[in-house]
């Protein structure tokens, strides 16, 4: 496996003057995720069956040139469980590269089973033992090491040839715009920011509180987050939410009451605690007729149970008459989705909240007879 580090422009020019009109790319990227909300990008893998490079996105290089054929059109870029490095492009070349095959998901579509690993594939499809101990190394570190350099090297170089074995069969079976469709709508979720409004509802044990609470809750998510995007700190690193809710039960009044609450730690007090007491004295200045009302989940509503078995009945008729696996057409989650989105959002709501994935992707058009009812 031969392979070169492009760390100087001209290594990039001469790299994308080769690669610029091939039809496939097989790409892949390593980053890290450690106190940041967003993935920091530390390489950048790609392959076109005859040229390997790693480019190393931590260098000063302009990049621009080398975007132009990701966003290409007619450049197919083939990935496995893209989902991740999606929001890397999101968030560091500012688009998603398309058309985008996903290898993983076209392995669930064949009936291959959920969420295939990398090197599980390798080793089906290729009968090749992959080492992946350098999984969890440290990519922003430089130099590199050979080690850490083959390993990102291989998961591009083993990527082209599953596809390869993966396409005939997808083709087929005449699944391939399907797989496209699924990683547009991934793209579509992983850009998608909920308003500020509904965040409080995605907050564990939410349903816990009462409206004053939930009056708190919604102020600490909305600042939270907001803190969270200027400084760029994972959620948690802001203020741990299973904390959240506490600190909206016993709202407290002072930096030491605020101490006193079990879970919370001195750190988050000192780093953030007045941030937190304001957002709490904002919720106890709005009018009660104002509150949140009390989350219901879907097992508290009666007719829950028997309405997704209904929904499942129904799913299960499209997936056999389409020769699509029945998880893949509607996972459990994807049918709550749905049912969430008529039973506790309201009209407005729904003009700013992103559809259910039963509405809005290439599932739609299976199942928006056999659930027309829902299409709301």
């Amino acid at each position: 496996m031969q392979y070169q580090l492009i760390q100087t422009q001209v290594q990039l020019n001469t790299f994308v003057e080769q690669i610029q009109n091939k039809p496939i790319l097989a790409i892949d990227t390593e980053f890290m995720r450690r106190r940041t909300l967003y993935p920091e990008v530390a390489l950048i893998q790609v392959f076109d069956g005859e040229h390997l490079a790693l480019i190393d996105p931590l260098a000063e290089l302009s990049l621009f040139d080398f975007w132009q054929v990701l966003k290409d059109p007619a450049v197919l870029k083939v990935l496995h469980s893209p989902s991740e490095d999606i929001e890397v492009f999101q968030k560091y070349a500012g688009f998603v590269p398309a058309p985008l095959f996903d290898t993983q998901f076209a392995l669930q579509l064949l009936g291959e089973g959920n969420c295939m690993g990398f090197a599980l594939m390798v080793k089906t499809l290729l009968g090749i033992e992959i080492d992946k101990s350098e999984s969890r190394t440290n990519w922003l570190q430089r130099p590199l090491t050979t080690k850490q350099l083959d390993y990102a090297a291989a998961d591009t170089f083993h990527l082209l040839p599953c596809f390869e074995l993966i396409i005939d069969r997808i083709n087929e079976a005449d699944l391939f715009e399907i797989v496209l469709h699924e990683s547009e709508l991934i793209a579509n979720k992983r850009a998608f920011q909920t308003p500020d409004e509904l965040l409080y509802k995605d907050i564990k044990n939410a349903w816990q509180l009462r409206p004053h609470e939930l009056a708190v809750l919604k102020e600490l998510a909305i600042w939270r987050r907001n803190k969270a995007i200027r400084k760029n700190l994972a959620l948690n690193f802001v203020l741990k939410e299973h904390n959240m809710t506490e600190i909206a039960k016993r709202g407290p009044s002072s930096l030491n009451s605020l101490r006193q609450i079990p879970g919370v730690e001195s750190i988050e007090v000192n780093r953030s605690g007045v941030e937190i007491l304001k957002c709490i004295e904002k919720a106890k200045a709005i009018a009660v007729d104002e509150h949140p009302q009390v989350l219901k989940r879907l097992i508290d509503f009666p007719n829950y149970k028997q309405t997704a078995k209904d929904i499942k009945q129904k799913i299960t008729k499209v997936a056999k008459a389409n020769n699509i696996p029945e998880d893949v057409l509607a996972s459990k989650k994807q049918v709550n989705q749905l049912i969430s989105w008529n039973w506790k959002l309201t009209a407005e709501q729904k003009k700013t909240h992103i559809k259910p994935d039963l509405l809005s992707s290439w599932r739609y058009s299976f199942i928006k007879e056999a659930l027309k009812e829902w299409d709301t």
